[in-house]
C-alpha cells in the first residue's frame, strides 16, 4: 500500500493548520503513521488520495449508521440546498425533527437543536445552573463532553489521547465549579455532593465513548438518580455519541434512569453539523425566549442539516430491525477479536452496546478511566497500524469507539476477524 499523496498532502498541511489537522485525534499522535487523505466515501469504505479503500469502522466517528452516500440521505440534502442553504429563520424541518426526536425519547418533552455536541452540552449545562440557581456540576473522569473550559477536566477521547487531562488556557476560576467523581462509583459522587453547598447537575455518558465504549453500571446510574432527587440536582445525560447509535429510545430504555436533561448529536443530523438538547417541559421552559437563560445560533436548526437528521432518523424509526442487525454484527466482530486473541495469549477486553463497539488491550475488564489508562496502548498502536495496512480503518486512539453501519456486511466482519487474527499472531 502506498501513501505517497496522503504524506504530501499532510507535510503541506502542517504549514497551515496547526498540526496539520482541524481536531487533535486525526494527527495520529498515539499510533503513529500518516493520517490518511480522504477523497471520498463509498457505502462502508473510505477511499484516500492514493486510491487506497478502508473497510471504515469510525463512519465520521458515529453519523453514519447508512454508511456513506446513502441514496435518501444525499437526495434529502440535495433538495434542502435547492431551496436554500440557511435563513436565519424557522422552518417546518425543525419542528418535525423535534416531534421525531420527542416521540422517541421520553424524557424529552422539547427539544433544541444547536450546531455540535459541544454546543449542546454547554447550553444545557446553563440551563441547568439557571433553572436550579447554582453553580456547581458533577462530571466523571474520562467522560468528554466537548471542549467548553468549565468541561475540559479529566477529560476522555482526545485529552486522553495527548496525555492531558486539562488544557492550558483554561483558567481556573472557570474550572472550581466542576467537582469530579469515579465513573461507576458511587461512593465517589456521594463525596462530591458531601462538598458541594449546591450541585446544579451531574453530567454523564451513560454509555461511555471517550475512554473507549465504557458502559455505566444500571444499579450506579440508580443510585446518581436517587442522589439528584435527593440533593435537588438535575441529571444529564450526554448521548452526543450513543444516541441513536447505542438504541432507538435513548440510554435510559437500556439503563431504567430517566434523566432530566440529553444532549445529542452527530446521528441526528446524518453526517451534517448539528447538535441538540431537551428534557422535561418545565427545565426547557427557562430558556429563551420563553425564560431567562440565553441561548442562540444563526445556524441552529440548519435547514440542511434537519432535512439530513430526518431522512436518517426517519429510516430508523420505520426499520427499527436495523439495530438488532447492526448490534449482532458488532457482537460477532468483537466476539471474532476475542476468540483471535485468546488463541494467541493476548489480554483483550471487549463490549457492545447496539452498533458501537469498544476493546482494550488489557488483561482485566475496564470499568473507569484509570483502569482504561492501564491498557497497552504500545500494542493498540502496532494494531492499528497493520489493520490500516490490511485495509481497515479503525480509531486512532485507544480511547475511541467503533461503529457498524448497514453497508459493512458479514463478508466484511469475517474478513476483519480473520486480518485481525493474523496480526495477534504476530504481535
Amino acid at each position: 500500500m502506498t501513501i505517497t499523496h496522503s504524506q504530501e498532502a499532510f507535510t503541506k498541511a502542517q504549514e497551515l493548520i496547526p498540526g496539520g489537522v482541524n481536531s487533535p485525534v486525526r494527527a495520529f499522535k498515539s499510533v503513529g503513521g500518516i493520517p490518511r487523505f480522504i477523497a471520498r466515501g463509498e457505502g462502508a469504505y473510505l477511499i484516500d488520495i492514493d486510491d487506497n479503500a478502508y473497510v471504515d469502522y469510525v463512519q465520521s466517528w458515529g453519523p453514519l449508521i447508512f454508511g456513506h452516500r446513502d441514496e435518501s440521505i444525499e437526495n434529502a440534502v440535495i433538495d434542502a440546498v435547492k431551496h436554500g442553504l440557511s435563513f436565519g429563520a424557522p422552518t417546518q424541518a425543525e419542528s418535525d425533527l423535534a416531534s421525531l426526536i420527542i416521540s422517541l425519547y421520553d424524557s424529552i418533552e422539547k427539544v433544541r437543536f444547536v450546531s455540535s455536541g459541544t454546543e449542546a452540552v454547554m447550553s444545557a449545562i446553563r440551563l441547568a445552573r439557571g433553572f436550579t440557581g447554582r453553580d456547581d456540576i458533577v462530571k466523571f473522569t474520562g467522560c468528554y463532553h466537548g471542549h467548553s473550559d468549565a468541561l475540559l477536566v479529566q477529560a476522555g477521547s482526545g485529552a486522553a489521547t495527548f496525555g492531558t487531562p486539562s488544557s492550558p488556557g483554561v483558567p481556573a476560576d472557570f474550572t472550581k465549579h466542576t467537582l469530579l467523581a469515579d465513573y461507576n462509583d458511587i461512593e465517589s459522587v456521594k463525596a462530591c455532593f458531601a462538598s458541594s453547598e449546591g450541585i446544579a447537575c451531574v453530567i454523564i455518558e451513560p454509555i461511555a465513548g471517550n475512554m473507549g465504549l465504557v458502559p455505566a453500571n444500571k444499579d450506579f446510574l440508580a443510585q446518581v438518580r436517587t442522589l439528584c432527587d435527593e440533593h435537588g440536582a438535575l441529571l444529564l445525560f450526554d448521548e452526543v455519541m450513543s444516541g441513536f447509535r447505542a438504541c432507538l429510545h435513548g440510554a435510559e430504555s437500556i439503563t431504567g434512569t430517566k434523566p432530566d436533561l440529553v444532549t445529542l448529536g452527530k446521528v441526528i443530523g446524518g453526517g451534517m453539523p448539528v447538535g441538540a438538547f431537551g428534557g422535561r417541559g418545565d427545565i426547557m421552559a427557562h430558556l429563551s425566549p420563553e425564560g431567562g437563560v440565553y441561548q442562540a445560533g444563526t445556524l441552529s436548526g440548519n435547514p440542511v442539516a434537519m432535512a439530513a437528521g430526518l431522512a436518517s432518523l426517519g429510516k430508523l424509526n420505520t426499520n427499527r430491525r436495523i439495530f438488532g442487525v447492526l448490534e449482532a454484527r458488532a457482537t460477532r466482530l468483537m466476539n471474532g477479536f476475542s476468540d483471535a486473541a485468546k488463541k494467541h495469549n493476548i489480554g483483550l477486553q471487549t463490549d457492545v452496546r447496539g452498533s458501537m463497539f469498544g476493546f482494550f488491550f488489557s488483561d482485566d475488564e475496564v470499568t473507569n478511566f484509570s483502569q482504561a489508562l492501564k491498557s497497552d496502548t504500545a500494542r493498540f498502536a502496532v494494531f492499528h497500524a497493520a489493520m490500516l495496512e490490511a485495509g481497515f480503518y479503525f480509531a486512532c486512539s485507544q480511547f475511541e469507539t467503533g461503529f457498524i453501519s448497514t453497508a459493512i456486511t458479514d463478508t466484511m466482519i469475517e474478513a476483519t476477524i480473520d486480518a485481525a487474527e493474523k496480526i495477534f499472531g504476530a504481535l
